[in-house]
């Protein structure tokens, strides 16, 4: 699919919906290699939040993730069709991030151990607090010990809320700004020390 007509449609379903998308344009090339980079060494099994029009998912195939151990889930079905045409092989779900542990373990998507990254294109910076926890504690229920949950945000902060991270004990670190996105978007890393 050409980047202007995968602009156009997200651009259009932002209009649709603005609530539920966190962008109004598709995340560019350099966002996706900057999440990729932050994912463990060796990731095997992935599983991508707000799949959108696909670049991330794309971008972690090109990386040599398998197909049939990648779960993409979308909840707008527009883009959840953009998806499924663009990626017949990978598990790609119209469904709620809240529900990622079931869906995982449903799909057959993961590893004994759990996945080793979850790469988000949520817009957590705008969702209350008690959604941001639900969702992350479902994320770290499907995740194996040293995995990581890979978030952008468009803010000048951690998209997740600072008692939502207390809680769930979760260390945030600050991977690096992407300029070459528009707009330009900051990386953040969440994990938790399961030893």
């Amino acid at each position: 699919m050409p980047a202007y007509t995968q602009q156009l449609t997200f651009f259009r379903e932002w209009i649709k919906h603005p609530l539920q998308m966190a962008s109004v344009l598709p995340s560019g090339q350099p966002l996706a290699r900057m999440m990729i980079s932050a994912m463990p060494d060796q990731s095997e099994c992935v599983i991508e939040l707000g799949g959108g029009t696909g670049v991330i998912t794309e971008a972690l195939l090109d990386h040599g993730v398998s197909p049939a151990q990648l779960l993409v889930l979308e909840m707008n079905e527009t883009m959840h069709g953009i998806l499924r045409r663009r990626f017949p092989h990978a598990h790609v779900l119209c469904a709620d991030a809240r529900h990622v542990n079931e869906l995982a373990q449903r799909t057959g998507v993961l590893a004994p151990a759990g996945a080793d990254a979850i790469l988000s294109s949520l817009g957590l910076l705008t969702m209350p607090p008690s959604l941001q926890r639900d969702i992350l504690d479902a994320a770290f229920a499907v995740l194996r010990p040293g995995g990581v949950f890979v978030q952008y945000t468009y803010g000048l902060r951690s998209p997740l809320d600072e008692q939502v991270r207390k809680d769930l004990r979760l260390r945030s670190e600050r991977v690096g700004m992407v300029w070459r996105n528009l707009p330009p978007a900051q990386v953040y890393v969440y994990s938790r020390d399961d030893r």
